[in-house]
């Protein structure tokens, strides 16, 4: 485009020093690992303050003292950021390697990423590949890609770029951006594999249509000079513009340059096409599905929202978003724990989940009480590849007491939900959870059907049935919270959301 934008070319041979994206060489890359890893592992809350640090510092430290594997690497964390006790990569390595020992593969991980540079360890490139191997023999995708890394520059192991490709392709096949983006270049290359460009543009374009910037920024590019695909400004105006939102400051002089070369017209229809994006799913469990034809599932294919419902861990999320899981983690205020999924009921598209520790639940109130217009909102999760890993505000109103096809099960809810919004909790105007965030009308049908996209149509189940639910779990239901009857401040009932919130993490 100009010397601002990036090219094909360059790109390709930045990741042939293996240094382009590949492991970051500084002091916070244990850090880093743990945000690519978990989607924010440093998710806060805006009105954090010290002493709720120190409460969850404290509240991790006891759980990893007896045992819990992911508490221990999460401690070894506070340690290594030095955020809330003084900072020591030595005592960070430590829990980080309680964890690795347990078999965990965040802690190994992690403990390979210290090995790799010296952080509260010895360098050693070969305890690095260790530990890396371990993780990514047990299908960690980040493992995979670095271990693959290793192999490619040759560090701790012997350079194979044969192997370095067969890992990376692992971790790619995952849906891994970073290592999409390595293996797109291996095929521009010719390094462990044949040059190939249709296979260079296909791995690009994965990595981009997950809505990775790097990948959206080279994609624009090739079509802005006809790299592999046809030249075409409008696709090249659409990838940067994506780029762009995302902050990326090369496509932001990108798109002003572009800009110079293109009709109002075109720019219009690159707006347009950047605007209809939807980021593509990874692998993971099927699209969910209630029983009526024309309803899809709103959550992430790997991702969800969930919800805290007593103060010793047992949380609400949707069934399709916990269905087939091999593990569960959650993303809290107190750090990433482990939890276990206690019963699940597909029917009503409910799921009970178990963590350890402490944490502020939602008072669970009858929908009965609900009234068609009423106001409502949720705070969850959505598109944590694209819009990030902060809580996400969202309200509107119940706009039917029933859901598709007259369903007495659902309300249908003008909130605006995105992927990764199943499972969290609505709440009305006192706090109090009326439903569980659950689908959204499928659009194709819905044009199928009435000859128009539908706008905002979607559907939560009513909290009656997440009551009886978990009528069958008295342990669970004798410790929950009496719903509040007192008016309250919007603002207040949003923070009350915002604490109980939890990412929930399917592997």
């Amino acid at each position: 485009m100009t010397e601002v934008q990036l090219d094909l070319r360059h790109e390709a041979m930045a990741f042939t020093t293996g240094r382009c994206f590949s492991r970051p060489r500084n002091l916070q890359r244990p850090v880093e690992i743990l945000l690519l890893v978990s989607f924010a592992l440093a998710l806060s809350l805006p009105a954090q303050r010290e002493d709720a640090d120190r409460k969850r510092f404290e509240d991790v430290k006891a759980q990893a003292e007896k045992g819990d594997a992911s508490s221990q690497w999460t401690l070894g964390k506070f340690y290594f950021e030095g955020s809330v006790v003084a900072k020591d990569a030595a005592e960070a390595v430590k829990w980080f390697r309680k964890a690795a020992e347990q078999g965990d593969e965040f802690g190994q991980t992690l403990l390979a990423s210290c090995y790799q540079d010296g952080d509260g360890v010895a360098k050693n490139a070969v305890e690095a590949v260790k530990w890396f191997r371990k993780a990514a023999e047990q299908g960690m995708a980040l493992a995979e890609y670095f271990l693959g890394d290793c192999y490619y520059c040759g560090d701790g192991v012997a350079k194979d770029y044969a192997e370095a490709v067969k890992w990376c392709r692992k971790a790619a096949e995952q849906g891994n951006a970073t290592a999409e983006i390595w293996l797109g270049s291996r095929y521009f290359t010719g390094e462990g594999v044949p040059k190939d460009m249709a296979e260079t543009m296909k791995w690009f374009r994965k990595a981009a249509e997950q809505g990775d910037a790097r990948a959206q920024i080279i994609l624009g590019d090739c079509y802005y000079k006809g790299n592999g695909v046809p030249k075409d400004y409008v696709e090249a105006y659409k990838w940067g513009n994506l780029a762009s939102a995302q902050g990326d400051p090369t496509a932001k002089q990108a798109l002003a340059w572009l800009e110079l070369q293109m009709t109002a017209e075109q720019i219009a229809e690159g707006q347009r096409l950047s605007r209809e994006f939807t980021p593509r799913r990874t692998p993971g469990p099927e699209h969910f599905a209630l029983p009526q034809d024309g309803i899809e599932d709103s959550g992430s294919s790997e991702s969800g929202s969930g919800f805290f419902i007593t103060e010793d861990g047992f949380l609400m999320t949707s069934e399709h978003v916990v269905k087939d899981a091999g593990q569960v983690r959650l993303v809290t205020g107190a750090g990433i724990v482990s939890a276990r999924v206690v019963k699940v009921d597909p029917a009503n598209d409910l799921a009970l989940l178990k963590a350890e520790g402490r944490f502020v639940p939602l008072p669970v109130a009858s929908s009965r009480t609900a009234r068609l217009g009423s106001a409502v909102a949720t705070v969850g999760f959505p598109n944590v590849g694209l819009q990030g890993s902060s809580p996400k505000l969202a309200k509107g109103e119940i706009a039917s007491l029933a859901g598709a096809r007259d369903d007495p099960r659902y309300f249908q809810i003008s909130v605006p939900v995105q992927p990764g919004n199943s499972g969290g909790a609505l709440v009305d105007e006192h706090g109090n959870v009326v439903g569980v965030v659950s689908a959204k009308l499928d659009a194709a049908a819905g044009l199928a059907t009435s000859g128009a996209l539908p706008e905002n149509v979607n559907y939560a189940v009513k909290s009656s049935f997440l009551l009886g639910f978990l009528e069958s779990a008295p342990e669970v239901s004798a410790k929950l919270t009496e719903p509040n009857t007192q008016e309250r401040k919007f603002e207040d009932v949003v923070k009350s959301a915002e604490q109980a919130a939890a990412l929930v993490l399917v592997y």
